[in-house]
């Protein structure tokens, strides 16, 4: 047993090893066998997990650790080809998640499990309104309506009528899980089993019943800060109002600590560390634990201060003998690649770890990764080469979804009259919501969109600026390798047919790919190989500025740092600048030098990166800071409140007027512009001088 505390600071008992009968969900001895075209893939090996009811177990690790093959395995969806050659079991409240028949697998996910996947947008269907999709999930209008009012959907009577191309990235989100609390928690009239005495947790499922189980992978992945936290939040009050387990499939191990009950560490298909969240993040047993914790970012450290992990995960398709950590590992011995480590009891005497030498408690020496973070100057000094990038003043609208022929044409205000400057070889990073107009801004800036007012200019005599998207598999060309799509952009430019092998090659190692990698199609490579490679597409177009919209939100730690270690070592080679638009606020920091915080089309905070976050001045920027999630354990961080108003509306006084809490009487009647204060910071606030700062560290 644990002590920890739930989102109102009381006092609540969680297990840390619930036994068989009492969990909802139970994983013994699981070995998943995946085919592919290249051999086969040995996804899990050995895995044994609990889930007790009303708990949240966060599964952590690295991309392709086997977290989502886990999570498909309780709910049911492994492939076809991968079941006859799965050992072990699977239950969830005593059904057979593995050996069951597809109809019997219906029944179950219908009314003992719930889902939600990493994008809404794809998982929900585009041709049919919100409304129709949640009844046919919770069998009547009036459960779905109670559903999404549950999962904080404002205006549940107005948003069934809406398409999901309609709503938020939040909002979708909202909707998935109203969707996944759509099960019953009963079959053939069974209800839901009533907890043992003893049990820990004081919850139970509500009147109308809930599902069981709620498998969620990266549900906050593609989410800004403040909708992230308020999505935390909403599975903490879930499993608490309605008794639901649920396994939260995540690389954020921010996330992780801010809501799990336990954690469990995965890494090349097997389990290396479960334990009770608190002690796992202060204590963590497992040098791989361990080394994911320092690889985190962090909005408070200094750019130096997280260590990438070195080398990759082992090929599944050949598992080592022994431990598939040790060729990563400090502490491995030559033993350590010859015999699998079992799991045993973690030095704190709480959960278990599988590793020969367990990192204990009083160890005062720090792992030490075998290959150190390369040195990177912390300072730097800007050229005095005219701006890569100047937005002046730029505008730009969009027709509203609901507007008609018929009707007065609304308009959407995206962004408005916004400035930015980019110095040559500098690096600005834009954050805010979602919907705030930074990828708005980004359009312009890259020359995709033209402004209705204002204007967007590059420095004269260099290429183009070149885009680095979010989704580096959907940016790259499935069926042309890697190399060949580095050629083109070397014929786009002219360079002689000899010549262009050659030169792209060497942008490939530039990146750090080499030649195999580089005659790979790009589903051959890992998400972080697929992210290089972008890289070295745009690069080949020889740009001045980088423009990347969310370059990492799609990687795990391990690789975030390696990503933003390449584009500073381009940036300090190359004299490339890079205009980077993110979510991830311990990002911007790390490789920024300048910070601009947009809210609702404008900017209203921009300064220089330490500046920025060792004191905000605008109650938005404080109020992104604070929504970031640490590995502090029981952390729920608070949310803004509130959505953002409307951009078809005319708004009068400050647009933050509504959710801010400083708010007086004149932000409702007058806007405030975007005014210069001392060191280069510029605030739209009228409280900018009367308010405390509220920085990192106060």
């Amino acid at each position: 047993m644990m002590t920890t505390t739930d989102v109102n600071g009381d006092a609540i008992v969680v297990p840390t090893e619930p036994s068989g009968p009492r969990a909802v969900a139970s994983v013994r001895d699981l070995n998943v066998t995946l085919h592919a075209r290249d051999g086969a893939v040995k996804a899990l090996r050995g895995v044994s997990l609990d889930i007790a009811p009303g708990e949240i177990v966060a599964l952590v690790g690295e991309s392709g650790s086997g977290k989502s093959v886990l999570g498909a395995s309780l709910l049911g969806l492994l492939p076809a080809t991968a079941r006859p050659d799965v050992t072990g079991s699977v239950t969830v409240a005593g059904h057979d998640m593995v050996r069951s028949s597809d109809k019997e697998l219906r029944r179950v996910r219908k009314h003992l499990l719930g889902a939600v996947f990493q994008d809404p947008l794809t998982s929900l269907n585009p041709t049919m309104r919100i409304g129709r999709q949640l009844v046919e999930r919770t069998d009547g209008l009036p459960r779905a309506l109670k559903r999404m009012a549950e999962a904080g959907l404002p205006e549940p009577e107005s948003r069934v009528r809406q398409f999901p191309h309609q709503l938020s990235g939040g909002l979708r989100q909202r909707v998935m899980i109203a969707m996944a609390l759509g099960g019953d928690g009963r079959i053939d009239g069974e209800g839901p089993p009533d907890l043992p005495k003893d049990s820990a947790i004081d919850v139970s499922y509500d009147d109308e019943g809930a599902p069981r189980l709620v498998i969620a992978d990266e549900p906050t992945t593609a989410l800004d800060v403040s909708v992230q936290a308020q999505i935390v939040l909403l599975f903490d009050r879930i499993r608490r109002e309605h008794g639901c387990a649920v396994l939260l499939v995540t690389h954020d191990l921010g996330v992780a600590a801010s809501v799990a009950d336990r954690i469990a560490v995965m890494y090349a298909g097997r389990l290396c560390e479960v334990g009770p969240a608190a002690d796992v993040l202060a204590h963590p047993s497992h040098p791989y634990t361990k080394a994911l914790l320092a690889a985190r970012l962090s909005m408070d450290g200094l750019r130096t201060d997280s260590n990438p992990l070195p080398g990759d995960p082992p090929n599944p398709m050949k598992p080592l003998p022994g431990c598939a950590f040790a060729p990563r590992c400090a502490y491995a011995e030559a033993s350590c690649s010859e015999t699998l480590p079992e799991m045993g009891e973690r030095p704190t005497g709480v959960g278990a770890v599988a590793c020969f030498h367990p990192v204990t408690p009083d160890d005062a020496v720090p792992v030490t990764l075998r290959t150190a973070p390369p040195e990177r100057p912390v300072e730097r000094t800007t050229s005095e080469a005219p701006p890569a990038l100047v937005l002046d003043k730029v505008s730009m609208s969009f027709a509203s979804p609901g507007a008609g022929r018929r009707s007065m044409r609304l308009r959407l205000k995206a962004v408005q009259a916004v400035s930015l400057t980019v110095p040559a070889r500098g690096s600005v990073a834009l954050v805010g919501e979602s919907g705030c107009g930074k990828t708005t801004t980004l359009r312009m800036a890259a020359g995709l969109s033209k402004p209705e007012s204002g204007s967007a200019t590059w420095a004269e005599g260099a290429g183009r600026p070149q885009l680095v998207f979010q989704d580096a598999s959907s940016s790259l060309t499935p069926w042309i390798s890697v190399l060949g799509q580095v050629e083109e952009r070397f014929r786009h430019r002219g360079v002689p047919r000899g010549e262009q092998r050659d030169r792209a090659i060497e942008v490939l190692q530039r990146v750090g790919l080499d030649e195999r990698a580089g005659r790979s199609r790009p589903r051959e490579l890992s998400g972080g190989q697929r992210q290089r490679a972008v890289i070295a597409r745009a690069l080949a177009s020889d740009p001045s500025l980088l423009i990347c919209d969310e370059p990492v939100s799609a990687l795990d730690a391990s690789l975030v740092v390696r990503v933003l270690d390449l584009l500073e070592e381009l940036r300090d080679q190359l004299g490339v600048a890079l205009l980077v638009v993110t979510h991830d606020l311990a990002a911007a920091r790390r490789i920024a030098d300048t910070v601009a915080v947009m809210y609702l089309g404008r900017i209203v905070e921009q300064a220089p990166v330490d500046e920025l976050f060792r004191a905000p001045k605008h109650p938005y920027t404080q109020g992104l800071i604070a929504a970031n999630p640490t590995t502090e354990p029981g952390r729920l961080a608070p949310t803004l409140s509130g959505e953002p108003p409307s951009a078809v509306v005319e708004l009068v006084g400050c647009p933050f007027a509504a959710r801010c809490p400083l708010t007086v009487d004149r932000c409702r009647i007058e806007t405030p512009r975007l005014r210069e204060l001392d060191g280069g910071r510029h605030v739209a606030c009228h409280l900018v001088d009367a308010q405390p700062h509220r920085g990192l560290g106060s």
